[in-house]
């Protein structure tokens, strides 16, 4: 009897230590996407062009590292806040010229950030409300990176418009895997930090939205 209550206990403890994740994981992701936007609107209310844009893209990925390292850390969190702040400012040219660029820039924008948010809350939702363990996509998705990766570097090479939307729609479906793989990790137990959590689940947002305005230019732009 003591060994069912002392197994129940445990139990209880686990699953409180999940929940705190998932509603710490959500809650720094709000706000990091939150600070991101304004930091794009900044950028673009600034005028930076796409080679600030670029740098600032490289030194939020090298802010990545930094949060990885420090995720155990209150520095974490301050790090994870320039991480997000870099991506969103060099966010902001390239909207800026999606809304020079084409006619109907602001609704390419608008219907992008509908997608992402759509294709997030399904799948995340899916993946909290169910508990399904989707471990067995970690193969799958490593895999599908490094091809994705080699591909873009031959079409820097090629520039081939067909090339690149197809590029843009497997990413899409790459990352709305990593979604479910990430939340899943999170809901089972096999991520408990928060700070990790939230930057795996930004990077797949950030990627499914850029990759998404791309296809949507590409099939409705009007320049």
């Amino acid at each position: 009897m003591n060994e069912l209550n002392l197994n129940a206990s445990r139990a209880e403890q686990s699953a409180a230590s999940v929940n705190k994740v998932v509603r710490n994981t959500y809650s720094l992701l709000s706000m990091t996407l939150f600070f991101s936007a304004l930091c794009a609107i900044a950028s673009m209310a600034l005028g930076l062009g796409q080679g600030a844009g670029l740098l600032m893209i490289i030194g939020g990925f090298i802010m990545s590292f930094v949060v990885r390292a420090n995720a155990e850390s209150s520095k974490g969190l301050i790090a994870v806040f320039l991480f997000a702040g870099f991506m969103g400012a060099g966010l902001g040219p390239m909207l800026s010229t999606y809304l020079s660029v084409y006619a109907n820039g602001a609704a390419i924008i608008a219907q992008a950030l509908g997608g992402t948010g759509l294709i997030f809350l399904t799948l995340s939702g899916y993946a909290l409300t169910t508990g399904r363990n989707f471990n067995f996509l970690g193969g799958f998705l490593a895999t599908g990176m490094i091809v994705l990766l080699v591909a873009m570097i031959a079409n820097i090479f090629l520039q081939v418009p067909a090339m690149s939307l197809a590029i843009s729609a497997a990413v899409i479906m790459l990352m709305s895997g990593f979604i479910l793989f990430d939340t899943s990790r999170i809901v089972n137990g096999g991520e408990r930090n928060y700070i990790m959590a939230t930057i795996s689940l930004y990077l797949s947002i950030f990627n499914l939205f850029i990759h998404l305005l791309n296809l949507i230019a590409a099939l409705t732009g009007r320049e």
